[in-house]
């Protein structure tokens, strides 16, 4: 769905001039107008985020955007962590791999990579 003109307001002189040029660009190689524009206004926002938002930071003390950041990053660590299984074979290196296919006397284990013997190993299970 096309965006009203007036939509535009919150962007910054900055990242209108960058999606003028992408746009631009996107001309030149012969694209629609409309879907250079969709382009050029969907790269702007991917990179930048959109235009200005309130609740910025902009007046947040600098130890509290670190501790932010922190604790931002310790929960998506935290998140990981939940999600792998350490036993999975996929956790495991390719050396721990290579033996348990050498337990398993898995033939052609010295020439695979990690995810050919993960596959291996669990066609042997």
């Amino acid at each position: 769905m096309p965006q009203r003109s007036d939509s535009k307001a919150k962007y910054t002189d900055k990242q209108k001039r960058k999606a003028e040029h992408i746009e631009d660009g996107y001309k030149e190689k012969g694209v629609s107008s409309a879907k250079a524009e969709q382009i050029a206004w969907a790269t702007v926002n991917k990179q930048s985020g959109g235009g200005e938002k309130s609740g910025s930071g902009v007046n947040k003390p600098a130890s509290e955007k670190r501790k932010a950041r922190e604790d931002s990053a310790q929960n998506a660590a935290d998140t990981r962590k939940k999600k792998e299984n350490p036993n999975s074979l996929e956790s495991q290196t390719k050396i721990s791999l290579l033996e348990k296919a050498r337990n398993k006397n898995i033939a052609g284990r010295s020439g695979m990579n990690k995810q050919e013997l993960i596959l291996a190993l669990r066609r042997a299970s």
